[in-house]
């Protein structure tokens, strides 16, 4: 195993500083970022900005101030041997005389998997291997699960009262959290691939769910659960399926009339294998991720929440607690799904992040293992 000196820390810390910076931009890429080094000074950085871009390699090359001959190049992944949307970056890396290359991780795509490492080192060229893996891999965690299961990263986000309730007991959840928090999910909602929702919550609320008052780094497709097809043809999100795409999951078959109006103008409407005459929540995954989905956020109701949670689909959760009481027993809860029998049963999450976001709390929870078991 190589041995690697805290200089060699340092540039692969810089160069995931740099990869997150195409978070959103490159998917269903990962997140990639490169640092030249020779004689001891950094002379080019670069990360893959966009899909379909050069990658981080060639950007670093770009930038280099002088000739990067007998240079060390630091980067978060095994650079790519293969002819893509751009040409390999182990030749180019070759090409400009590099002489020492340090990778974070081994690129999983079938495609490279060690044969951008082989290519290099059949040339002579010095390749380590592992320096800070695990936060590479931190990093690029949606990317990783969409090789390995070919199916998207789950992220549920909800609002709460500190008593977990999303609703009031008539229903009412404008607004639990304050503008600020509403701002930051905006931020989440405007880099994801899609956004989903329960037909409960469409009926209730009406949404839109666009982001707003952010910068849109993609355009998320929305997609309601909806195993009857209730979506009403007057709702915001039909009215404006022209603008912003939308699909709706549904047991219920595409021939019919209620399908037809909405394809009509449209909608896309998917049919997805039943569960318990529900839509089959993995089913539905497994078809994103066939269309490279890296990211999809779930938003609610509870009972979709809950419903991911129980079937062990769920991935992340980015929780907004609001510092108010709603209490009622007929109050909605966050999670309404059927739940564990027993608190062994529960999945265990960690902590990834807790911050104060205006009033409220944003908690970031990193499911570590659903007992009930999950894909992968």
């Amino acid at each position: 195993m190589a041995r690697f000196t805290a200089f060699d820390r340092k540039q692969m810390e810089r160069a995931l500083e740099l990869g997150a910076r195409g978070e959103g931009r490159v998917e269903p890429n990962p997140m990639v970022g490169c640092v030249l080094v020779r004689s001891g000074r950094v002379i080019g950085e670069g990360f893959h900005r966009r899909f379909g871009g050069p990658h981080a390699e060639v950007e670093a090359l770009r930038s280099c101030r002088t000739s990067p001959r007998g240079a060390t190049c630091y980067v978060t992944l095994e650079p790519c041997c293969h002819y893509g949307k751009t040409p390999p970056c182990t030749e180019a890396l070759l090409n400009a005389g590099v002489s020492r290359v340090v990778v974070g991780l081994e690129d999983p795509f079938s495609k490279v998997s060690g044969r951008g490492i082989r290519r290099l080192r059949s040339a002579g060229v010095r390749v380590d291997v592992g320096l800070l893996a695990e936060r590479v891999r931190v990093l690029n965690a949606p990317f990783l699960k969409l090789q390995r299961t070919r199916t998207p990263w789950v992220i549920l986000k909800w609002a709460q009262s500190v008593d977990g309730k999303i609703a009031t007991r008539t229903g009412d959840s404008k607004w639990i959290t304050s503008p600020a928090s509403r701002r930051d999910a905006h931020a989440l909602r405007a880099r994801v691939d899609a956004v989903v929702v329960g037909i409960g919550t469409v009926l209730a609320d009406d949404p839109m769910l666009t982001p707003r008052g952010v910068r849109t780094l993609r355009t998320a497709v929305r997609i309601v659960v909806d195993s009857k097809l209730r979506i009403p043809i007057r709702s915001r999100l039909v009215r404006s399926a022209q603008r912003v795409p939308l699909i709706v999951a549904t047991c219920a078959p595409a021939s019919g009339v209620r399908a037809r109006r909405l394809i009509e103008r449209g909608i896309e409407v998917l049919r997805v294998r039943p569960r318990r005459g529900r839509v089959d929540l993995r089913a539905l995954l497994r078809e994103l991720g066939r269309r490279s989905m890296t990211n999809v956020m779930v938003e609610g109701g509870g009972r979709v929440l809950g419903a991911f949670v129980d079937s062990g689909l769920a991935d992340e959760a980015c929780i907004y607690v609001a510092p108010r009481l709603i209490g009622g027993r007929d109050a909605l809860g966050s999670l309404e799904g059927v739940g564990p029998a027993r608190t062994r049963e529960a999945p265990e999450v960690c902590v990834t992040d807790d911050r104060l976001i205006g009033a409220d709390r944003r908690l970031r929870l990193g499911f570590v293992r659903h007992p009930r078991g999950r894909d992968g």
